[in-house]
């Protein structure tokens, strides 16, 4: 994996919502995508949080109104992120490391360009590998 950089296995075009977006919207957005989680930009594209499936743990054990909250609110801010130009492995280490399971891809003239998931990186290594002998 030293050799692979992050621009071949990342889902490019991440779905983004706002800070001010509401975390009911945020979950539809989640579920009609089938995604678990989105990144949270501003009005520049830059990458200001992540909102993740976890976070709506604690969403639901607060109690707050729905309709009410902003993702601000709940999402996570210091992100860990990668260019595309590291190599996976780098990435698989920092996703370890911090514990996390979604790590943007940002570059400084576009922002946000992709997101690698754990789900990503599976699907990396069970395509890169030969089947075990039975």
């Amino acid at each position: 994996m030293d050799d692979i950089f992050v621009a071949r296995i990342m889902s490019p075009d991440p779905i983004t919502v706002t800070a001010d977006t509401l975390v009911e919207d945020a979950a539809a957005t989640m579920l009609e995508n089938d995604i678990g989680s989105v990144v949270v930009t501003d009005g520049d594209g830059d990458l200001a949080g992540i909102l993740t499936t976890t976070d709506f743990v604690r969403i639901v054990a607060e109690r707050r109104p729905k309709d009410e909250t902003p993702v601000s609110s709940y999402m996570s801010t210091g992100v860990v992120t990668a260019s595309a130009q590291d190599p996976v492995h780098d990435v698989a280490d920092a996703m370890l490391e911090h514990g996390v399971h979604h790590i943007p891809v940002v570059s400084e003239t576009e922002g946000v360009i992709g997101i690698v998931t754990t789900t990503d990186l599976a699907a990396y290594v069970s395509r890169s590998r030969a089947p075990s002998p039975t």
